[in-house]
């Protein structure tokens, strides 16, 4: 059986950091119908994501429905990344062709191959990317269809 609503009883799952078993429980709820299917896909966004150490980001909330991931793509050119969502996750994968005309004698930039993963939520776009000064942004922002959003009904 399933501890009263009231526990706030944290718990680990799986190597995941500390999550309230309240929050667990609500979704076991049967008003919560197919819901199992969104938690697993988020539960597999946030393990690949805390392994994932390389590149540096930020995540930066500008108003209510608009996001700008920054990453640190430093060496990198349009051309070496790729920004993509499948499935309601945003991928971003960097990889760099060295063609070189000489011999290194010391190599201290990381120009290391790489993919970094961020699940989105419900209306997330990515709306928009750009290269700046070795910094990606990539705009992400809540568009909720006209027959989503709230109408108010006129009483004949």
């Amino acid at each position: 059986m399933y501890p009263p609503y009231g526990d706030t009883k944290l718990t680990r799952l799986k190597g995941a950091k500390m999550v309230n078993t309240l929050t667990l429980d609500l979704f076991r709820d049967p008003f919560f119908i197919g819901f199992n299917r969104e938690i697993e896909r988020m539960a597999h966004v946030h393990q690949a994501a805390t392994r994932q150490t390389y590149p540096p980001y930020d995540v930066l909330k500008l108003d209510e429905d608009t996001y700008q991931v920054s990453i640190a793509v430093a060496g990198f050119t349009k051309s070496d990344i790729d920004v993509s969502v499948d499935n309601g996750t945003l991928i971003v994968k960097g990889e760099i062709t060295e063609v070189t005309d000489g011999e290194y004698l010391h190599k201290g930039i990381a120009a290391r191959k790489f993919t970094r993963t961020f699940g989105l939520g419900e209306y997330m776009e990515v709306t928009g990317a750009s290269i700046e000064d070795g910094m990606l942004h990539i705009n992400v922002d809540r568009i909720v269809p006209e027959e989503k959003k709230p109408k108010v009904i006129k009483i004949k």
